[in-house]
């Protein structure tokens, strides 16, 4: 869906071993699985004919790596303000291992103890829309599930925990942009597969 306003396209990264359990993949920097790295140059394909003035990718491996065999890593550009949210103490550790000692936790609602806030994912996504904004033309993204999730409540002015309601899948392809004019910041597809 093109129109004459700058369209930001939005990469997760393919399935590596820890985003299959459902173990919280922050700063720990591990490789795509198999089926991550045939996903991530799947991505090629549903990229192709689409130009970008700017290629951008969390220097993690995993983001990285989906943005080279998607095509793109020649033309990237590694922010380290896309990297994943800091887990902390709850790096490794899968949700319901979370529950066991602090039923109801919720990432976005409560943090990470010795890792980041929704407000210090917030304030990295800020930066990076800021960045966005100018750029005149499209941008292509490679970066984490919470992260992305936070720039996308950010892009349309929720608070960082509005990346809550958004879920995304692992080799997925979303699509900020704008409405009527540059002032109606939208979410114009979210987790195409």
């Amino acid at each position: 869906m093109s129109n004459a306003y700058p369209e930001i396209y939005l990469a997760r990264h393919g399935e590596t071993e820890w985003s299959a359990t459902g173990m919280h993949t922050g700063r720990t920097d591990i490789p795509l699985t198999a089926k991550g790295e045939a996903a991530a140059r799947g991505l090629a394909e549903r990229l192709h004919g689409l130009s970008f003035k700017a290629v951008w990718s969390s220097p993690s491996q995993r983001a990285f790596d989906t943005c080279r065999l998607a095509g793109f890593g020649a033309d990237a550009v590694k922010k380290p303000d896309l990297q994943e949210w800091d887990y902390g103490a709850y790096e490794g550790v899968t949700t319901k291992e979370i529950h066991a000692g602090r039923p109801g936790w919720n990432v976005f609602r409560d943090g990470c103890p010795g890792g980041e806030r929704a407000p210090d994912v917030g304030a990295r996504a800020d930066t990076i829309i800021d960045e966005l904004r100018a750029v005149a033309g499209n941008v292509l993204i490679f970066s984490s599930a919470h992260f992305l999730r936070v720039l996308a409540a950010r892009w349309i002015g929720l608070p960082p925990e509005g990346g809550a309601n958004f879920v995304l899948d692992t080799a997925s392809i979303s699509l900020l942009g704008y409405e009527h004019d540059l002032s109606e910041p939208v979410i114009r597809k979210w987790n195409q597969r």
